[in-house]
């Protein structure tokens, strides 16, 4: 499960990541990042954390089906919190799709999306 100081839950944060970050895309899911972005609701001087949100739409299945991909997707990036920069703002977005995907695949295209927004890898 993902740590709670890591979970994005304020709108305000969600639409800075969808709106002012970087986005991938995947078959089954689109990932949006704002590189280390300041927390204004942060005290002090230690660095934030990144910090990772879920979008999962009726589009993908059932309430079953949508719980079961959010489960998934937060487990996933409790593993991979580390290679963010600290600050980081993260919108994964579900399709379709990611409702019929196993566990790998959903892996193998969060890794991609990520690797793509962090490397600046070519479209």
């Amino acid at each position: 499960m993902l740590p709670t100081e890591h979970r994005l839950r304020r709108r305000e944060d969600f639409a800075t990541a969808v709106r002012r970050g970087r986005r991938a895309g995947r078959p089954t899911l689109v990932v949006h990042l704002r590189s280390g972005a300041k927390d204004p609701h942060a005290p002090g001087e230690s660095a934030p954390p990144v910090r990772a949100g879920f979008v999962v739409s009726k589009a993908v299945g059932g309430a079953v089906v949508r719980n079961k991909v959010k489960r998934r997707l937060r487990h996933l990036m409790r593993d991979r919190v580390a290679q963010l920069p600290p600050g980081s703002l993260v919108v994964v977005r579900a399709l379709p799709g990611a409702g019929d995907a196993d566990h790998a695949q959903l892996a193998r295209d969060l890794d991609a999306a990520l690797e793509r927004l962090l490397g600046g890898g070519a479209r």
